[in-house]
């Protein structure tokens, strides 16, 4: 994994160029800037990166029988959605005024204030679907602290930052690794809640089916869980019509049982949110080998 002392200097480029453009993104009023960055993302980020391909690839894998034209206007959503959520997790006290009057919803609600209440762990579990980071801010504004385990991105530069708006919008953030899940864990065993996206390809793990094709997946959820008794919460952050607002989902807890049976019981939640809306999910990500 690349550092800060060996990054390279392409390293530092790409995260000049994205830099200046997230600042100039802040400038602009609120929604002008997450429906610009949307658009940015969606006609020049995309082509840039063969985003836009790679989601026509796993939609072709997923569902081969959608009609071109079809698909062409689904991954334009997606990367749209995509290009929205960056910027509004760099919007800070702008993102949290937008979701001040989400809509929080859904029957985990009184799990989550019984485990609150009893001083149990609670490890929330989402995936890159709306924005996957609303349902933790809005939860921050009721009291909640809630930490998180992410996946470093590969570029240093880029992770410093990215880290930093994390940290901020609620509670203490971990990195992969062992170092990482001990911290993270420890957190968890002292009455704290965490939150962990499990939807990216993780090489080496149980093949598990997702959208109908194995995929590999983490059973870390399953894992910590288990080990020390926390309760599971799948929640998520739908984006509305406007495009702008959110409806926050906290679903039933996963029941505990084996870990591989865990994760095929929260891939189901999940799938179900992308049958849904399906222009949600970043199908950007190499999910399938």
């Amino acid at each position: 994994m690349r550092t800060l002392e060996n990054a390279t200097w392409a390293d530092w480029a790409k995260n000049a160029v994205l830099r200046g453009v997230i600042r100039a993104a802040l400038l602009m009023p609120y929604k002008m800037r997450v429906r610009a960055f949307g658009a940015f993302v969606e006609r020049i980020v995309a082509p840039l990166t063969n985003y836009d391909k790679r989601a026509h690839k796993q939609l072709s894998f997923i569902w081969p029988d959608m009609p071109e034209d079809a698909r062409t206007k689904l991954v334009k959503g997606v990367c749209n959605n995509f290009g929205r959520t960056m910027i509004e997790n760099y919007s800070d006290a702008q993102f949290a005024r937008q979701l001040k009057d989400a809509k929080i919803d859904g029957p985990g609600m009184d799990a989550l204030e019984q485990a609150k209440a009893d001083g149990r762990p609670v490890l929330f579990v989402t995936g890159h679907f709306g924005n996957h980071e609303a349902p933790r801010r809005v939860l921050a504004q009721q009291g909640y602290t809630i930490g998180g385990l992410y996946r470093p991105i590969s570029n240093p530069y880029i992770n410093a930052h990215y880290e930093k708006t994390m940290i901020e919008m609620s509670g203490p953030v971990f990195a992969q690794g062992r170092r990482g899940t001990m911290g993270f864990v420890r957190t968890l065993k002292e009455g704290g809640m965490g939150t962990l996206l499990f939807d990216i390809r993780a090489n080496g793990s149980p093949r598990i089916p997702f959208m109908g094709q194995p995929a590999q997946t983490a059973t870390s959820v399953a894992d910590i869980a288990l080990k020390i008794d926390a309760l599971v919460l799948p929640y998520f952050g739908i984006r509305q019509p406007d495009g702008f607002s959110f409806e926050i989902a906290i679903e039933t807890p996963i029941d505990h049982s084996t870990r591989e049976q865990m994760m095929i019981d929260l891939t189901t939640r999940l799938e179900a949110r992308i049958n849904a809306n399906p222009e949600q999910w970043f199908w950007v990500h190499k999910r399938w080998d």
